[in-house]
Formats: structure tokens, sequence, C-alpha cells
């Protein structure tokens, strides 16, 4: 499903020139990153499932996490471009098409690009030198960063606290930043006179609204579980990492073919 999914939304928007705008882009940009990250675990997740494997040796775990940790990132990059779109859309429509040209969503996706695929290696390539001691036991179906961590017996301040900034500077960032521009869609949204007007509006944000539900609300239950959550069964670790990356690759093609019309209908 996964595969099917982004691949069709990718061929659709790659295909059709009247969908060669900035919101196709970006939501060719994320079938992209949602297809990586589905390709990226599903060997070792199927493996463990189908009792094909039960160990994963340490270069392919740490190769693992690398792309786990910088597909989400590029998927939070690629999410908080989407919202900047739908502002632009709604609070400027009249200069949309000049403020937001093709070369400018150019920039804006080698930007996301660079941002996730230089940030996440620093702290990656710190894991191949650090000594592993303790219970080379895996909280979930792939590979963490963190829970290669919690197996290491060396130092590992720096990579807890560049790992700990890392989060805070890009993924909360862009939370943040996301929740904002709603905020300001809403106000100018509201400020609309007819109520047709409101909807038909909102209406063209719901599938991005969506998207990020589906990404931040498993990655913040995982977080919390992390944190608070070392006393509950391994069952609740392992359903946890599987709800915060499946999820998303298999739900967003779902989303927008239903919720878009002009994907939709080229379906």
């Amino acid at each position: 499903m996964v595969l099917l999914g982004n691949c069709m939304v990718f061929h659709v928007i790659r295909t059709e020139p009247i969908l060669h705008k900035p919101m196709f882009y970006f939501l060719a940009m994320l079938a992209l990153t949602d297809l990586s990250m589905g390709l990226s675990t599903v060997h070792t997740v199927l493996g463990i499932l189908w009792r094909f494997t039960q160990e994963v040796r340490l270069d392919s775990c740490i190769a693992q996490s690398y792309f786990i940790h910088a597909l989400s990132l590029m998927e939070s990059s690629v999410l908080l471009a989407m919202c900047f779109d739908r502002y632009i859309a709604i609070c400027n429509h009249l200069r949309y098409s000049s403020i937001l040209t093709g070369d400018k969503s150019m920039r804006i996706s080698i930007a996301a690009l660079g941002r996730s695929s230089l940030l996440i290696p620093p702290a990656i390539i710190r894991l191949k030198f650090l000594n592993y001691c303790c219970p080379h036991i895996l909280s979930h179906s792939f590979c963490l960063h963190q829970d290669l961590l919690r197996m290491a017996c060396s130092d590992i301040h720096f990579s807890s606290i560049y790992a700990l900034a890392l989060v805070i500077g890009t993924l909360l960032l862009d939370a943040v930043l996301i929740l904002i521009s709603y905020g300001m869609i809403l106000y100018t949204v509201l400020g609309v006179a007819f109520w047709e007007e409101r909807v038909k509006s909102l209406k063209t944000s719901v599938s991005h609204i969506c998207a990020v539900l589906v990404f931040y609300v498993p990655i913040i239950g995982l977080t919390m579980v992390h944190c608070f959550g070392k006393h509950l069964s391994p069952l609740v670790h392992i359903f946890m990492g599987n709800i915060c990356i499946l999820p998303a690759p298999l739900m967003n093609p779902i989303n927008y073919s239903i919720k878009t019309k002009q994907i939709q209908k080229r379906i």
C-alpha cells in the first residue's frame, strides 16, 4: 500500500502538466520521503514479524538510524514548506504566483534536503565509535539513535545534547512555525465576510492538517513513552515505534487522493 500509493501520487504529479505548481511539487517531495521511509524500515519490520531474522549488524543498524532520522526531518521540512504554501495561497491569494514561483519552491526544496542530510551525520557517525556493553536488545523493530545510545557504555553526553538540540531546533521549531502559520490563516479566514468563503478557504488546508497530525502526534506519543514509560511493557514501546513510522507513509497518499480534487480526478 505504501509503495503503490506514493508511487501513484508521484507519477500523477510528474506526468500531468496542470499539476506542475509549487503546492504539488511539495506534495511530490512528501510522497518520495514517505516512500523512502517505508523502504528503509520494511525489511527489518517484516523480517522480525515473520521471524526471518532476530538480529541486525551494527553497521546496518547505524545506516538505518541515519535514514529514519534524516527522512523524519525531511518530512517535517516538507510539511513546513507546504504550510508556507497554504499561508501564501490564503492570506496573499492575489500575489501567490508572484511570491511562490517555481524557482523559489526549488530553493525551498534544496534547503529542506540540505538541512535533513547535513544535520543528522554528526550524531550518527558518533555511534560507530561507541562501545556497546549493555544488553544488545532494541526497543523497536528498527534502529533509532536513542536506542543505540541506551546500549552504549561510552561517554554519550555530546550525542545526547546534540540530539536534544537537533530536536528542539528542527522538529519542535517546525511544529511551532506551523501552529503560528495556521493561527494567521485562521485569523485571515475569520475576517472573510461570507461563511461559504470561510469554509472554502479552510477546505484547501484539510489535507495538510491531516498530514501534520499523522506525522507529529505519533512522534509526541513515542517521545512520551521513552521519557515516562520506562516501566511499561516492551510491547508498548514496539507498538508506539511502529505507529510512529508506518501510518504517515500509508495515510498521506490516501489523504491527498481523497481530499485533493486534482489528484483524485487524475487518478
